[in-house]
């Protein structure tokens, strides 16, 4: 996990980042009491998924891309992961926006495929009906064919979203609160998020229950085993604190070895000796590692597959041949290797364990306890709306 030279200005820590740093420097490791369980079921179950999808992936703010994936004015990127043909913009004036990716006239859809498009217009096309990318319908062929129709009338149908710390989210529903969008975004930019560069982005199709993704992450006990010949040798064993932002937790593994010389309050040196980690419900996942970030966003398309896309945030775009084989490297290790080769994989392999009912319900240790707590919040979810 080398590190390159970046223009990047200090940063600090936020209160809360800093006083889990602080409890990993005093040896305050999390722990839970005792062991608990969890239903096997909850993994397997079709019905299970439906009632999960309805009460968290169908109602709840979630994150959808970080800023970086559209860094200019004028872009747009069709998104399909969470079931809903979705369109993601920035218009004119720099403000991100989701629709519906679906045209006004008769419900084609706008832009196709998957990558990022530079268009200060958006045609749709079958009838060559005309939108800008902040969702007004600008023309339309033959208008004296549609008498009356007001055209300030039709605008592409925008979902509510909100864009914080560098991170986009977006609610299917109306009324949504994005206050823990904007606490959290304070954190993400302290990692200096919205001034990153999207280096690399993969969309892995993984064979598990999207929580068995999110609870490798949940938790430090896999970390030098499971990663024993990648970033194990990094982390000291049970070394990690945590809390809750709202219903989303914030954790931190420390070097404890290294932390006593070091300026907790400076970022960049903290981030040296402390990986934190974000685990935001629904199902998003931000690791930043000592000079990029991984963002992960899961979409569950059934209680057995997953879809994850990763994006890899860099401080800037490398300017030397040399800084662009160091971000290769740096990616292949985490999203190649750590995360598709390791984590994703043991999901799958827990998804077959899990499938054949030999274990009705899986044992958590006290440095699990980070799982245990994320079941229960979606648990309440789920009550709330059931």
């Amino acid at each position: 996990m080398n590190t390159v030279d970046t223009h990047v200005p200090r940063l600090a820590p936020t209160a809360g980042q800093l006083a889990l740093a602080e409890a990993l420097a005093r040896g305050e490791a999390r722990a839970a009491e005792g062991i608990r369980k969890v239903p096997a079921s909850v993994y397997t179950d079709p019905a299970h998924w439906q009632r999960e999808k309805a009460a968290l992936f169908d109602r709840l703010p979630q994150v959808i891309a970080p800023s970086a994936l559209l860094p200019e004015p004028g872009m747009a990127v069709p998104h399909d992961g969470t079931g809903r043909p979705l369109l993601i913009t920035r218009d004119g004036e720099g403000k991100a926006h989701i629709f519906l990716n679906v045209c006004r006239h008769r419900g084609t859809r706008l832009v196709e495929g998957n990558e990022v498009c530079k268009a200060k217009r958006l045609v749709c096309p079958y009838h060559a009906w005309t939108y800008s990318v902040d969702g007004r319908l600008l023309a339309l062929p033959r208008p004296e064919t549609f008498p009356g129709l007001d055209k300030a009338n039709m605008p592409l149908i925008e979902l509510p979203s909100c864009e914080a710390g560098g991170m986009i989210w977006f609610s299917p529903v109306e009324g949504a609160d994005f206050s823990d969008a904007l606490t959290l975004g304070e954190d993400f930019a302290a990692f200096g998020t919205a001034d990153h560069v999207l280096f690399r982005r993969k969309t892995h199709e993984v064979a598990g229950n999207w929580k068995l993704i999110m609870d490798a992450f949940l938790e430090s006990y896999h970390v030098t085993r499971l990663h024993a010949k990648t970033i194990g040798p990094f982390f000291k064993d049970g070394a990690t604190s945590g809390d809750m932002v709202g219903p989303h937790q914030r954790s931190a593994v420390g070097r404890l070895e290294e932390m006593e010389s070091v300026d907790l309050t400076d970022m960049a040196a903290l981030r040296r000796v402390v990986t934190f980690a974000y685990q935001l419900l629904p199902a998003t996942i931000v690791i930043p590692s000592p000079d990029y970030l991984n963002i992960m966003v899961l979409m569950p398309q059934s209680e057995c597959r997953t879809l994850v896309e990763d994006f890899m945030l860099i401080p800037e775009a490398p300017a030397t041949d040399k800084a662009r084989d160091h971000w290769e490297r740096s990616w292949a290790l985490l999203d190649g290797g750590v995360f598709a080769s390791e984590d994703f994989r043991a999901a799958e392999l827990g998804q077959q364990g899990l499938s054949t009912g030999a274990v009705p319900e899986i044992t958590l240790g006290t440095l699990e306890g980070g799982i245990h707590r994320f079941h229960e919040t979606v648990e309440e979810a789920m009550r709330a709306v059931n």
